[in-house]
Order: C-alpha cells, then structure tokens, then sequence
C-alpha cells in the first residue's frame, strides 16, 4: 500500500502526460490547455513586484496620470520579449544564458554573468524589501524582524520545487490571483478619473527631469533582465516537442500565455498608478514612500483600501523574491555552471536589503534607485536574445522574421534611448 502511494506520478508528471495527450490530439478543450500555463505566469510576477510599487506610487502621487503611457509601453516591450524569451528554450531546449556562454567569448559571458549577478541583486532588494515592509505593517512588526519572516516563507515556496515545476507554479499563480484581485478592489474604491487615464495612456509627456528618472524605473521595474533570462530556462525541457509540429504548437500557446499574463500584469501596473493619482495627486503630491502611502490611503479611502494595498504588496514581494532566486541559480548555472544550494543563493541577494535597512537608509528610494539599475543592466540581455532568436542555425523555421526583429530592436532602441537621457541629465546635473 505504502509503495503504490510513492509510486504515485506526481502532480508536474501529470502535467506533462496532460500536455503531450494535447499534442497528439487525444484531448480538446480549454481544460487541455491548462497543462501548458506557468511559465508566463511565474515570469509575469516580475513585472509585478515592489519595485513597481515604488516607482508606480511615485509616479502616480507626483504626476497623476501622466506616465500611464510609459506603464503601457514597457507591457507591449515585455510582452514581445518575454515571447522571444519562451520561444528560445521551446526550440532549442537550452535557456538564455546558456547559449550566452556557449556562443560568446569567456570575458564577455563573464561580464554579463558578473552584470547580471548585480541586477540580481538589485532585484532581490525590491522583492525582499517590498515584502518585509508589507508585513512588518501588515502585522505590526519591526522591519527587520518582518524581513526574518519574509526569507523563511520565501524559502518554503522554493523548497517546494523538490516536487517538480508545477507546485512552484501554481503557489505562484495563487499569489498573481491575490495581487490582481487586490488591485481590482482598489479599482472600486479609488475615485480614478476614467477619461484623463485613457488620454494620458496614449498621450507621451515628461514634464521634468525627474519623470524621466520615473520613466527609466518604471521600464526597469517592468521589462525584467532576470525575467528575460528566467522565463527561457522555464520553458526549455518543460515539454519537450518531438517534432515540428508539436513545436509549432507549443510556441503558439506560449504566445498566447504571454499575451494574457503580461496582459493581467499590465492592467496591475496601469491600476497603480491610477490609485495612486486619484487618493494621492491633489493633495498629497509629496507621498513617494510605500510606508507613507500605506498610513496616507487609510483616512482617505478607508481602512479597507490600506490593508488590501499592504495584502497585495505582501503577495508580491513573496512571489517575485522566489522568483529572482530561481532566475539568479539559473542564471549562475548557465554563465559559469556553478550550482550552489538555494539556501546560499537566498542569503547571498538578502544581504542588501539587510545591509540598507541596517545603514537606516529610505528603503523606498532603495528601491526605485534598483529598479533604474535594472534598467541600466537591462540591454544586454535583450541584445542577446535578439541576436539568438533571429539566427536560424539556432531556431530554423522559427527564426524571427524581418517584421518580428524590427520590433524587437525598436523596444531595445527604447530602453537605451531613455537610458542614455538618464545617464546625460545624471552627467549635466
């Protein structure tokens, strides 16, 4: 009895007999197609976590809804990306930083592991610090004593993964439902003013130079050099095509998976910072700190409001520091082939956020000031990918077309347009 139980497929073997009984054409139905959700969805936490909070609060309080736009264009550029990132490990079955060491010369995969080991670090500090501030609030707790419990949760979600891929997965998309559920609440709540949102998601404008340092995080805060990499790794052997077309098939639903997440986690971004313009814009402009905006939207909207915003600010920092965890081993295991114990890995990214709130910095500013580093680091990966997926010796048919990498290079001519202004005014100040 005790060995049939162990004997058992577990629940990620199911998945994929699932999916590939879909590929054969044994199983119809959208129930069929739940077998191939996941990885956008694990990926699109990335674009949802604090550092977003941060810059969208920001964002939002100074400006109102000026910089929606800026919100909508990083989506459409995420979305393109993190679709050329997925379709990269389907094909060729290898991730992102992988192919980067393989193909590239020793100095120059070391100095991208090295760029990206930083923005790992960057990003852990937004996650981990976002997380322990919604719980230190949450629950009436020291931030440092808030930071303890948060390392302990996260580290229990990622001990998860000895079971397979689909339990991360699905405690991940539990905690996306909870972040997007929260920002529907708040929808309801806030008095947003609908027609001037749906003007300025359209309508460019930077009033100033400190909207353009807005900007830069907020397209570091959305478009994720670790999600790029990440989401490559969590495609390449999930469910290995054995032909063409089952490949065909595969990249198209990924597609469509990208499509929605990113979809969900755009309307997440864009609902920031609408909430945050209509409780915070007319008469609290200066509000720029997650704690102030916590302590701020409960006179003004309601005990209710305060505490979904700290409940969706927990979910988020949760989700998304497992998430970098799992993207910096990955990335690590792919640059240099080292693997260390993800209990190494954990401690390693934590010891900045510890270090930033022990030195009694801002711990918002910490993390808007990660989230344009990000945004500095994040080039190369695009560049990287755009160079892999147009190459057909690496995807053969599937190869991006002239169409498909002129739009990949205009979104990577975007982020290194925004960040070279960012580096002049940082120079001419």
């Amino acid at each position: 009895m005790i060995n049939s139980l162990f004997q058992q497929p577990s629940m990620s073997d199911r998945t994929v007999a699932a999916a590939r009984a879909l590929l054969a054409g044994e199983r119809r139905g959208i129930r069929a197609y739940l077998a191939f959700v996941g990885p956008a969805v694990v990926a699109s936490i990335a674009y949802m976590d604090p550092g977003n909070f941060a810059t969208n609060i920001q964002a939002g309080a100074k400006y109102g809804y000026h910089l929606l736009w800026v919100v909508l264009l990083a989506n459409l550029i995420a979305m393109l990306f993190q679709a050329l990132s997925a379709k990269l490990g389907i094909v060729t079955g290898k991730n992102l930083a992988e192919l980067c060491g393989q193909e590239f010369s020793r100095p120059v995969a070391l100095a991208m592991w090295i760029v990206s080991e930083i923005a790992a670090m960057a990003t852990d500090l937004a996650e981990f610090l976002g997380g322990a501030i919604g719980l230190s609030l949450l629950a009436g707790l020291p931030l440092l004593a808030g930071m303890a419990v948060t390392a302990v949760l996260v580290y229990a979600i990622l001990m998860s993964d000895r079971f397979g891929f689909r339990p991360v997965e699905l405690i991940i998309s539990v905690l996306v439902g909870v972040i997007g559920l929260c920002y529907l609440v708040e929808m309801f709540i806030a008095p947003v003013d609908w027609p001037a949102a749906a003007l300025h998601m359209v309508l460019p404008q930077l009033p100033d130079s400190e909207a353009l340092l807005l900007a830069v995080g907020i397209i570091g805060a959305t478009v994720m050099p670790h999600a790029i990499y990440l989401h490559s790794g969590l495609t390449q052997g999930r469910i290995p095509a054995r032909n063409a077309g089952e490949t065909r098939t595969v990249v198209r639903i990924s597609n469509t998976e990208v499509v929605v997440a990113l979809a969900i986690a755009g309307l997440v971004n864009i609902a920031m910072v609408m909430m945050a313009s209509a409780a915070f814009h007319a008469g609290h402009a200066d509000v720029a700190e997650i704690e102030t905006a916590y302590h701020t939207l409960a006179p003004l909207l309601g005990g209710a409001a305060a505490t979904v915003f700290l409940v969706s600010l927990l979910a988020s920092g949760l989700s998304s520091s497992t998430v970098g965890t799992m993207a910096g081993q990955m990335i690590m295991q792919g640059f240099v082939s080292w693997s260390i114990p993800v209990w190494v890995r954990r401690l390693v990214t934590m010891i900045p956020a510890f270090v930033v709130v022990a030195m009694g910095a801002n711990p918002t500013r910490a993390l808007v000031l990660s989230q344009v580093l990000l945004s500095l680091a994040l080039p190369l990966p695009m560049i990287a990918l755009i160079m892999f997926t147009r190459r057909r010796d690496l995807m053969g048919e599937f190869a991006n077309g002239a169409l498909t990498h002129a739009a990949a290079i205009v979104g990577a001519a975007v982020v290194l347009g925004l960040n070279g202004f960012l580096i002049w005014e940082v120079v001419a100040g």
